[in-house]
């Protein structure tokens, strides 16, 4: 290597340093804008093509996104700030105590469980729950604003993102130290994986959502606010939905509403677990990989299952999207390997 060379390496590393940390704040944001715009392209690419104006459909994508994907977050922070506001301690004390006063058997096959269980009810506090709800209300409290913040920029980074996406992309293929079809390859598989994972992830929290909102409706809660709230859960690999109805049937059973809770219980888990998470959801995956995506991708469920479980673990409510997104790169490049070492070029 040639020194001019060499020195523009150390160069362009230290420059690259000072960038990064110039930059680290936005750092998330940028990736998730950038991603989100990869996940949506197939839909922008369509609407550009139907208005035949850059700044128009660029504009118009934002606002379908920012409709469908962060106005049911904005609403429900704001509706959880106002139950905080209104809430009764009494109504957390009398379910407390029905539960902890309900009288079950466990079947054989599970019985030796029975002990625990009944041990953890006994500890049920309504101080201890109280202290909890506060802490997490205090919390959500705490970093709303700062999502908030994180969420507008990332509406602003998507719209320019979509805006220069053509010649951001081609740049970036001309800076690449590979070959253009290497990097289309990479692109390819990384945008497909994405738009599956993004609309099903979208398209099956809002038809579980609306499922759930009409049952809500139906005895007289917020059925929108309910709805958003188990759309957000069931993106929540293993427990989903259960997070929203066992303590809606608790609630109802502590008032002395038996029909009633039978009902969610049973609607929540054969219509929605059941029929709809089982039955419609991989109609829905197929649908989208056979219509929206231009190449249709062979995904392993339970590969992109883990992808969710561990960027939600390690990213928070953002790893939804980070999860599947590292993972598909990372097995994009082993393929990559893979094809240029059989055409003997490593």
């Amino acid at each position: 290597m040639s020194e001019h060379r060499l020195f523009l390496t150390a160069f362009f590393l230290a420059v690259g340093y000072f960038i990064i940390r110039l930059y680290e704040p936005f750092i998330m944001v940028i990736a998730i804008s950038s991603l989100l715009a990869i996940a949506t392209h197939k839909i922008h690419v369509k609407i550009e093509r139907l208005i035949k104006n850059r700044i128009a459909s660029a504009l118009l994508s934002t606002i379908l996104l920012s409709l469908l994907f962060f106005a049911p977050i904005v609403y429900t922070l704001t509706s959880i700030g106002g139950i905080v506001h209104d809430f009764d301690p009494a109504i957390v004390n009398k379910t407390v105590e029905y539960v902890k006063n309900f009288d079950y058997q466990l079947p054989d096959s599970i019985a030796f469980l029975q002990p625990k269980i009944s041990e953890l009810l006994d500890e049920l506090r309504l101080g201890n729950l109280m202290n909890s709800a506060m802490s997490y209300a205090g919390s959500i409290g705490k970093n709303s604003a700062g999502f908030l913040k994180d969420m507008l920029l990332i509406v602003i980074f998507f719209f320019f993102i979509l805006l220069n996406g053509k010649e951001l992309s081609e740049y970036i293929k001309s800076v690449m130290p590979m070959q253009s079809d290497e990097v289309n390859f990479i692109f390819t598989e990384v945008t497909n994986v994405m738009s599956v994972v993004f609309y099903s992830i979208l398209v099956t929290a809002i038809f579980e959502g609306a499922l759930f909102a009409v049952l809500g409706m139906h005895f007289g809660y917020n059925g929108l606010f309910l709805g958003i709230l188990y759309g957000f859960a069931s993106l929540i690999p293993i427990v989903g939905g259960a997070l929203m109805w066992i303590p809606l049937c608790a609630y109802e059973l502590a008032n002395g509403n038996v029909m009633e809770a039978i009902v969610i219980a049973l609607y929540s888990i054969i219509v929605i677990s059941i029929v709809a998470d089982t039955f419609i959801k991989p109609m829905i995956i197929k649908y989208i990989n056979t219509k929206l995506v231009k190449i249709p991708t062979v995904i392993n469920e339970m590969l992109i299952f883990f992808a969710i479980l561990a960027g939600l673990s390690t990213f928070g409510f953002w790893g939804m999207i980070l999860g599947p997104a590292i993972t598909t790169l990372f097995i994009s490049l082993l393929k990559l390997y893979k094809l240029l070492k059989e055409k003997h070029y490593m």
